[in-house]
This record gives structure tokens, sequence and C-alpha cells, in this order.
């Protein structure tokens, strides 16, 4: 194999065994699923990469911590080593344990944002801007107009533009931003990194006008590899180093440590501001559980702590980005579309150039991820039109310029024969691409619509589709809205 593409620096000691599906049963699971990935169930997937969240294969280690769960109420033992172990690699003063990433966007949220604020961020995030929405919020995009290009070939295309941050506080004044919000790295952008030097340059300006950084640090540790890779100047320090240097430009950061920390539940919330904290313990009682867990038991809190200490390794993030590397190698040799540069948590198809016959009303991304999973078992996921939702104010549909099929590769689960099978499968694809049709939407939830939204091929009546049971008169008009506006 080639060089570029490291070993993996672990050996099998468990297994487990995975599905495998015909055709013929494939297709009659995307009809049950309205041919929405996320409602298939794990036993109808053969190779899943629908998400990097919560699907780590633990350690032998942390299978040894949690055996030392702590499962007090409060004060358990296990939360003063998650303490610690934050405040060593992050940085930051004080840590509120949250059940995972979107409960401590909503505490962040509910302790900052007030009705008529602007939170600018590198790019949104579904949950993030929900949560912000929610409170009254408007969610600005200050991101570099490149990441908006899937081929634009820039090391850090997570960057903050300095120019749109400094524009948008001119206009609507500092006291209206409670925080900027900045992704390390950027999801939807393909899980592009943000340079230190950029790191710097916004702490500095946030600073200036009294506004905070607020990290989404859930892929803080590819986010350090790649800096140790492609930034002048920090080739020879250590991952550990490097993630201490980025934690210092903020102010705090929300946490899922369902991607990074390598454990299947759990994330937290950091700051340095003691105000806020004490804002924050209180709320997480009401929400989540006591400050000391938040919502985990002690064991989870445990696998956390030494998934942190694991993450900063060399050789598993080295790996973990190679494997990356090594997919999107194959899918390029076979010509189909990719977001360049590849990220560090997955590898994304452009649907736009993969599916150019298919208008986005149509929704190609959600049709090709559907499609790969009928020729294949692969499990992938929209990243498009269809997760973008729509605008609060005036109920249009959000239009991302990116129209993306997300392979997401989870944390030391699959070899790189599987990926074998992933882009053989998706070349395939490509290969007969003219004959793939869009889809309709005949179900549409109000909030974060690509986890529960249902489809049908075009051309197919929606009355023959399958509905969610039960539902209330509500789920029922906004089938009707969905077939008058996205169809109409």
């Amino acid at each position: 194999m080639d060089s570029r593409y490291v070993a993996e620096p672990y050996r099998i000691k468990v297994v487990e065994p995975i599905a495998v599906t015909t055709r013929a049963e494939r297709q009659r699971y995307l009809v049950e699923a309205g041919y929405n990935t996320f409602l298939l169930r794990s036993d109808q997937v053969y190779i899943d990469l629908l998400t990097d969240s919560g699907t780590t294969a633990m350690s032998d280690n942390q299978w040894a911590g949690m055996m030392l769960g702590d499962e007090a109420y409060a004060g358990s033992r296990n939360f003063v080593h998650l303490q610690e172990v934050v405040r060593e690699y992050h940085g930051f003063k004080h840590v509120v344990p949250t059940h995972q990433g979107r409960g401590a966007e909503n505490l962040l949220s509910m302790i900052c944002i007030k009705p008529g604020d602007y939170v600018p961020g590198n790019m949104y995030f579904t949950t993030t801007r929900a949560h912000q929405e929610r409170n009254g919020a408007k969610f600005v995009d200050i991101i570099v107009d490149e990441a908006h290009d899937s081929q634009a070939e820039l090391p850090f295309k997570g960057d903050v533009d300095l120019t749109k941050l400094q524009r948008l506080i001119d206009e609507v004044g500092a006291d209206r931003i409670p925080y900027v919000c900045v992704a390390v790295t950027v999801n939807l952008a393909g899980g592009q990194p943000v340079s230190m030097a950029n790191l710097r340059a916004v702490y500095e300006l946030c600073s200036r006008h009294g506004i905070k950084v607020m990290f989404d640090a859930t892929r803080c540790v590819e986010n350090a590899y790649f800096i140790k890779t492609r930034e002048r100047g920090y080739e020879r320090k250590s991952i550990r180093d490097i993630l201490k240097e980025m934690m210092s430009y903020a102010d705090g950061c929300t946490m899922s440590g369902k991607k990074d920390c390598l454990v299947n539940i759990g994330g937290f919330l950091c700051m340095n501001d003691d105000r806020l904290y004490q804002q924050a313990c209180e709320l997480v009682v009401l929400f989540e559980g006591m400050p000391s867990y938040g919502g985990l038991a002690g064991r989870d809190m445990e696998a956390m702590a030494r998934g942190i200490v694991e993450s900063v390794d060399f050789h598993y993030i080295q790996h973990r980005v190679a494997q990356c590397a090594y997919l999107a190698d194959r899918l390029k040799a076979g010509g189909v579309p990719l977001v360049r540069p590849t990220g560090g948590h997955a590898v994304f198809i452009d649907a736009r150039a993969f599916l150019p016959h298919v208008p986005q009303d149509h929704f190609p991304a959600q049709a090709l991820a559907a499609e790969l999973y009928l020729e294949s078992g692969v499990r992938s996921m929209e990243r498009g039109i269809v997760s973008a939702g729509r605008n609060t104010e005036t109920g249009e549909n959000h239009r991302p310029k990116l129209e993306l099929v997300r392979l997401t590769i989870p944390r030391r689960v699959y070899t790189y024969s599987h990926l074998d099978v992933v882009a053989e499968s998706a070349i395939e694809l490509f290969r007969r691409r003219d004959a793939i049709k869009g889809l309709r939407m005949v179900y549409e939830p109000q909030l974060l619509r690509f986890f529960t939204a249902r489809f049908t091929p075009r051309g197919i009546d929606a009355a023959q589709v399958n509905r969610p049971a039960g539902g209330c008169s509500s789920q029922r008009d906004a089938v009707t809205e969905v077939e008058t506006e996205v169809i109409g």
C-alpha cells in the first residue's frame, strides 16, 4: 500500500458482524424509510458512513475505565477526572458536562442570546443554528468565500473572513453580538480546518470589541493535525501543544464528545467566565442533571476523559486523516467529483457535479445518498438543501451553494478494504449517473427536517408513500405544504 496511507495503529480485539443484504431487500428497506438514510435500521446497513458521531470504537483502556464508574448523584470522582483532563488539554477554567454536544449548544444559546442578537460563524451547522434561532438570534455566515466553492484548493478553507466580521460589527454594533461561533473544523464546508493565524486574528479582533469567541470544538484534534501538517511553524509541535494553543484563542467551547473525544455519548460546555459558569450550572440542572454529571453516567465521563488523552496521539490522528485521504484518492481516480481538499472526518461528494441534470429542488444529494445505499448497502447522508432547512422569517428554502453527500468515517471502526467497497460502489454509480432521478419531499417536520423527512422518487403518487404513523394534524398539513411549495 502507498506509504501515504499509514496502517492502523491498533489491532482488532473484538469484532461485530455486519449485515449483508440483497438489492431487493435494500429496495424494500429504502421505500419503508422514505428514501431517508437516517430512517434505515442499522441491521439493514452494510458499511455505515452516516456519521462519525458516537460511532467510535473505544479502546481497551476506555472500557477498563468504564468499570471504575462512580455513579454518585453528585461529586463523582469521574467528573473530577474529566475536569482535570479538560483543563490540562483544552485549558478552560470551567467544565459543565452534557449528554452530548447539542446539550452544550442549548445551554450556551439560552445563557448568551437575547432576541434580536446576531451570531456570526464560519458556516452554519444544523443543530447549532437551530438553537441560536430558537433563542432569537440571526446566524450570519462569515466564512471565506472559497469555502462555498467545492473545487477551491486552499489549506484552510474554514477561516473566518475578518472583513465580513468587522462589517457586521460596524452594521449592528458589538452589543448585539453575544459571541462569535468558530467551528474547528467546518463540517458543512467539507471538514475544512481553520489556521492558527486566523484563530488568533479573530480572537484579537473580538477582544477589541468586547465580544466573546466560542469554539464548536467537536473536531478540534483534526483541526490541530491540519495545522501541524499545513501551517508553517507548527511542523515540530505536538498535537497536544497545538490544541492547547488553539483553545487559548477562545473564551469557551461546546464539545460533542462523540467525535474527537472518542466516546459513544457525552459532551460538555467550557468557559472561563465565572458568571456564565454559574448560569450554566443553574440551567444544566433543569435540562441535563447536576453540574457534576450533566446527563452522563460516571463511567461515560471516565471514558471521555481517557478518550481525550488518546485523541492527541499523533499516530492515531495521522491514521484517522489518512483513511479519509485514501477514500478520496480512490474516488478521484474513478472520476467522482469531490470537495477539495479532503477534510479530516469525511469525504464529501459534490452532488451538483455528480448529478448536474437534477435540479436542487429535486434534492440531488438526498437522491444520491439513497441510490448509493441501494447499490451497495453503504449508508451516507445528505448535506445540502434538505439539511439547510428553511428561513425562519420567510419560510423559503435555504439554498446552499454546496450540495453534498457525506461519507463519514467512524473512528477506529473500518479498514481500508471497507473503503475499497465504498469507492467501487460510488464509481459504479458515477458511470451510470444519467439514470439517477431526483426526489420529492412528502413529509417535512418543522425542525431539523433532514433527520425525519420522507421522500419518494419523482413520478410516484405521494398517496402511496409511507408516512409517519400516528401523525398529528400539523404533520399532515406539513405534507400538503411540501407538495405545494417544493413540487409546485
